[in-house]
């Protein structure tokens, strides 16, 4: 039930960053680092329009109009309307993006929000290595947090010799040298 009038500038903004989101979750599925590359203008070609524009978009600096919202629903395979509908669907990290300028709960007021488009991406990278590798994932990010936030008391003793490395040691080396050609995302001015 609406309270009152709907600001139809950000329900198709944020109808955008949930297509744009989709399109990176499409895409990361079967992501190389040559796929994960560029990724701003590869969904700006989608729908038609410079990455430039797509980035005042994101930016705030530019509204999507009546005609580049039709075009982003037929670019997108989405019924005539979406965009100009308020979708109460999950974002990047699972919770729904509250609504602007409303007051955020108290667990959100912390950390572990994604609060920027770096943060968001790297969620969406890992969120992404756990749904297709779950034990897998849960294990390396396990082994890589305990690195970083427990700090070493004593020298580990040097093993005896070092295990002939699984397909699950490959993957993640694969997926670790995906990591170091993606390039972080610009920061706004």
């Amino acid at each position: 039930m609406q309270s009152g009038p709907i600001d139809l500038a950000q329900v198709r903004f944020d109808n955008a960053l949930a297509l744009f989101e989709e399109f990176v979750r499409a895409t990361a599925r079967h992501a190389d680092a040559a796929t994960l590359r560029g990724l701003e203008r590869r969904f700006a070609e989608r729908v038609q329009i410079q990455p430039s524009y797509w980035s005042q978009i994101k930016g705030r600096s530019r509204q999507i109009g009546e005609r580049l919202a039709r075009q982003f629903e037929q670019l997108c395979h989405k019924p005539a309307g979406w965009m100009d509908q308020a979708h109460s669907g999950p974002s990047v990290a699972g919770t729904p993006a509250p609504a602007r300028g409303a007051p955020r709960a108290p667990e959100e007021n912390g950390s572990s929000l994604p609060r920027d488009d770096d943060e968001r991406f790297i969620v969406g990278l890992v969120l992404t290595y756990y749904r297709r590798h779950p034990q897998r994932a849960r294990t390396r990010l396990l082994d890589l947090l305990g690195e970083v936030l427990v700090p070493a008391t004593t020298p580990a003793a040097p093993a005896a010799r070092a295990p002939a490395p699984t397909a699950a040691d490959e993957a993640f080396a694969l997926w670790q040298r995906t990591q170091q050609g993606v390039a972080p995302l610009k920061r706004k001015k």
